[in-house]
């Protein structure tokens, strides 16, 4: 299945050679050392990402941030091409300003992510042309369940999903003649956000033909094929209604709000496949969708629904193999949840979009810290700013020392992110690496020094990130990196003996080798009883531990 990219076979090799890209040099998704990695020009790259405001990405008004971005330790920036800047008139392409783009990025040696705002945008149809969105009678609207038409073009007509695909199908034909060979751009968004908004389902006579038909036959099997390991949403409905194996939507799912959602999910997903598809067929770059995530609460038509969502997960890989994995933007405070939602067998994690807030610095090292990442990236990059900026700053050079380690490993289950779940985490999080057991604790306001005693305090201290990432280089050595941080340890195994630090020292590493700042066996790690990180600031330390009796 094209969705679980794994590795080059030859089936792979051949569809790339058919578009006149060698699959040695095309940008793509492989198993490296039991870890799947984005590799560009066969090197690996982890995104250490930002995504700017859909309204900033335009080569001259980008211009200036460019060394706000260096600055940052980014090695990629995320950027939107719309519909209506390449094809103003119908059948006219204007990549000018794409062009532009392309090149300062080359000149500032960053990579770009391309987000693709086609058809839909935050669900609605606002990036579309003025040629499309003035003629509602060729390129229809969703209507809601009063017969009311929204601002967003309906996934089930022939005419809205073949002008979206002519026009993705010349963006890949020009980026494969102007970067087919630098590769500036590694990564392609299809449409942004997709989903059903106002109402659960589209009411229009285009979508009501569909879901009153059967049910697709291709996702019918794939239901019979998954039926064990199927969402339990939607194995919950399907079994409820007898798990049929034919049948309208309502008779295979139920009626239900929920049926709703997962004909919109089918529908979007069906749609977006055809526009990968076509795009693939001329640069055969990695391709994604990604979703907006649910607020507490919230029912179908109350957030963009039948996007690519968890709970959706099978409509949309039964109906979008050309897709090489799905992304989370994720803006709530559960981001760990949320990103482990999104960890499904063979397939790359990315995080396009997150919040900006100052906790950006552990969640993209928590991010970098899961199997499979292949990068992570903050919103509205251009405009962080403050504390925000200096530790997401911190946290990517961090990575940046880190990756050729981590990429390196040929144990993908060697590295682990770590990050407090939410002021309702009492006890230390637990990580099992190799031998030992880590009790990791997060710790946002530094106490007094001892040295100060009992002082009078200046005011109360600000809360500060707390989380980062381990990795085990050996199997008593160990890095951890990231901030606010309290680890203990304790050996695996079935016998009694206790487990010391041998030497715990601080420092970075520059090409690759290790340079020394200063030891800390002293009050630093508390006489020998744990690894501190401390907080406010980023740092890194290198241990090795020992047993005892």
């Amino acid at each position: 299945m094209k969705f679980q990219f794994l590795s080059l076979s030859l089936t792979l090799l051949v569809a790339l050679s058919s578009v006149g890209a060698s699959a040695q040099s095309l940008p793509h998704l492989a198993t490296v050392h039991g870890r799947i990695q984005l590799l560009v020009d066969e090197h690996p790259l982890f995104l250490r990402s930002g995504e700017v405001g859909n309204s900033s990405g335009e080569a001259d008004y980008l211009r200036t941030d460019w060394p706000k971005l260096k600055a940052l330790s980014l090695n990629s920036v995320i950027v939107p091409v719309t519909w209506e800047e390449i094809e103003p008139t119908e059948g006219q392409f204007d990549f000018a300003d794409l062009d532009a783009l392309i090149t300062d990025a080359r000149a500032q040696e960053m990579r770009l992510v391309l987000l693709w705002f086609g058809a839909w945008k935050n669900s609605m149809s606002c990036y579309a042309p003025a040629w499309v969105k003035r003629d509602t009678h060729r390129f229809p609207r969703v209507q809601d369940a009063n017969g009311r038409a929204l601002e967003i073009l309906t996934p089930f007509a022939d005419a809205n999903r073949e002008a979206d695909s002519r026009a993705y199908v010349q963006l890949m034909r020009h980026l494969k003649a102007f970067d087919g060979e630098k590769h500036t751009v590694v990564l392609m968004q299809v449409e942004n956000e997709i989903g059903m908004i106002g109402d659960p389902r589209d009411h229009s006579d285009f979508a009501q033909k569909r879901f009153n038909a059967a049910v697709p036959a291709n996702l019918l099997t794939y239901l019979g094929a998954h039926a064990d390991t199927l969402t339990p949403e939607l194995r919950s409905h399907w079994v409820a209604a007898g798990k049929k194996t034919s049948g309208t939507w309502s008779d295979v799912f139920g009626v239900s709000a929920a049926t709703d959602e997962f004909f919109m999910a089918y529908g979007f997903a069906e749609y977006v496949e055809a526009v990968a598809k076509a795009g693939k067929a001329e640069y055969a770059l990695p391709m994604y969708a990604n979703a907006a995530l649910i607020r507490p609460g919230y029912q179908p038509g109350q957030y963009p629904s039948g996007g690519p969502l968890p709970h959706l997960y099978d409509l949309w890989r039964a109906a979008a193999p050309s897709l090489d994995f799905l992304a989370p933007d994720i803006y709530f405070q559960n981001y760990g949840e949320w990103l482990r939602r999104y960890e499904h067998a063979g397939e790359a994690l990315f995080v396009p979009e997150s919040l900006r807030s100052q906790e950006a610095s552990v969640h993209v090292l928590y991010t970098f810290g899961r199997p499979n990442a292949i990068g992570a990236s903050a919103f509205g990059i251009e405009s962080i700013s403050g504390a925000a900026e200096r530790d997401l700053g911190q946290a990517f050079r961090l990575i940046s020392q880190l990756e050729p380690i981590v990429q390196q490993l040929s144990n993908p289950e060697a590295v682990a992110g770590l990050m407090s779940e939410g002021a309702e985490q009492r006890q230390p999080q637990q990580v099992h690496l190799g031998a030992y057991t880590l009790s990791v604790a997060f710790e946002q306001v530094p106490p007094p020094a001892l040295a100060d005693g009992v002082v009078a305090s200046a005011g109360p201290v600000a809360a500060s990130p707390a989380g980062g990432v381990a990795i085990a280089t050996g199997p008593d050595d160990f890095i951890f990196a990231g901030a606010g941080i309290t680890v203990t340890f304790q050996a695996r195994s079935a016998n009694a003996e206790q487990v010391g630090l041998l030497k715990v020292e601080e420092g970075h590493f520059e090409n690759g080798q290790w340079i020394h700042r200063r030891w800390l066996n002293g009050d630093e790690t508390n006489q020998g009883r744990h690894v501190r990180l401390e907080p406010g600031h980023f740092s890194m330390q290198r241990v090795t531990l020992y047993r005892y009796r």
